[in-house]
């Protein structure tokens, strides 16, 4: 990947970029701070000591310099020429160059990168990702956005300290360098937040390095030998399959991330219960003289999924075998086949069966089949036995299905 050290990868010279950045900054800045950094960065670069309030009036003077320069020339004007030519118009400049080159770098890179980590800050990934999206849409090329974040980072935080977190943080960054191209950036965008532009590249090539990056990451963890079950999630939208906008791939991306958390989740949940759960007994256990035999135990067909128990009476609670994991706010719905017309939207998923919520069960017999569209899966015919139907606070019908074959 691009070093954020390496002037030759910026497509403008350092000294223009980091002023124009400067600029961005400040307009979003109240006038007491604004003048407090701008009386400290004229002192830097040209030795002025200058007042706050003179300090933003030259600043707004040579904003209006480059307007004017831009109208005389008909084209776009630097910062650093507005800038020279109206503190050389001052009786305030003495010395001539306005700041060592090594000294304009060091504030250059400081500005475009994150502190800790040495990747690209989230401002240089909203300028690069307008830049990729523009030049991949005007050659019809291909741009992978992948967003990833690291799995209990906030219980590592909780149990360890935040040193440990920036350690982690740090070894996340140098797993992302190493498994780059040249030609690729990453950026960390916030937190335990990362982002990477994939030039060129496809879906299957954008997943094949994603999955790299999390077993390189994980390799990395073990080796520091830490006692947490940190690892890396990440979501991947690509142009133009996903979306021709940064907001929509952004969007795509994370809620591909969020539900890669949320399956993972369930199957560690229902892996957990599964360890726990006690053996079950070879022989039924002989009922004492005069006692009521038990309720006989649901049947499925050969190589059906074993069917969950029906939800427990008003005031009880439920005890279910499976846990299901949520799929609320997601994209996932079933279109029911009896009526290809009609959906419903699923909001939990469980190996034994699932919920799906819809305005009115009516029409809806005992046994049905339907057609899950579950994001990040491949849609699945279903056979399905309804166990149960209950009207919501929403209004909403809540229908709880068993997976039958």
């Amino acid at each position: 990947m691009p070093s954020p050290s390496d002037p030759s990868s910026a497509a403008t010279p350092p000294e223009d970029s980091f002023l124009e950045l400067l600029a961005e900054t400040l307009e979003n800045l109240d006038r007491v701070p604004r003048g407090q950094f701008l009386q400290r960065f004229f002192k830097t670069i040209a030795q002025l000591e200058l007042s706050e309030n003179i300090s933003s009036e030259y600043w707004d003077q040579i904003l209006e310099r480059r307007r004017q320069l831009a109208d005389t020339l008909g084209g776009s004007t630097s910062l650093k020429a507005a800038m020279v030519d109206v503190l050389a118009s001052s009786t305030y400049l003495r010395v001539p160059i306005l700041m060592e080159y090594e000294d304009l770098k060091k504030l250059q890179i400081n500005a475009a990168t994150d502190p800790l980590t040495r990747l690209y800050n989230r401002r240089l990934f909203e300028e690069h990702f307008e830049k990729e999206l523009n030049r991949a849409l005007r050659y019809n090329q291909h741009l992978a956005l992948v967003i990833l974040d690291l799995h209990q980072f906030k219980e590592v935080n909780d149990r360890f300290g935040h040193p440990q977190g920036d350690l982690f943080l740090k070894t996340a960054a140098d797993t992302l360098r190493k498994s780059l191209r040249t030609s690729d950036y990453a950026f960390r965008i916030g937190g335990d937040e990362f982002a990477l532009l994939l030039v060129h590249s496809d879906s299957e090539q954008a997943n094949t390095l994603a999955r790299r990056i999390r077993a390189n990451f994980g390799s990395a963890v073990q080796s520091i030998h830490a006692s947490v079950g940190l690892g890396m999630d990440y979501g991947i939208a690509v142009l133009p399959a996903d979306g021709d906008q940064k907001d929509v791939l952004i969007h795509v991306a994370d809620q591909r991330l969020y539900e890669m958390k949320h399956l993972e989740r369930g199957a560690k949940v229902q892996q957990e219960a599964q360890q726990q759960a006690p053996p079950t007994p070879t022989k039924a256990p002989i009922q004492p003289t005069g006692a009521a035999a038990p309720p006989p135990a649901p049947i499925s067909a050969p190589g059906a999924a074993p069917i969950p128990p029906l939800p427990a009476a008003p005031g009880q609670r439920e005890k279910r075998k499976w846990e299901r994991v949520s799929l609320a706010g997601t994209r996932a719905y079933a279109q029911l086949t009896d009526d290809p017309q009609r959906t419903a939207r699923v909001i939990e998923l469980g190996y034994g069966g699932l919920a799906l919520e819809m305005e009115s069960a009516e029409g809806i017999g005992s046994r049905f089949s339907a057609v899950l569209h579950v994001p990040i899966l491949p849609p699945v015919r279903v056979f399905l036995k309804k166990l149960y139907q209950v009207r919501g606070s929403n209004g909403q019908v809540r229908v709880g299905c068993a997976f039958v074959s």
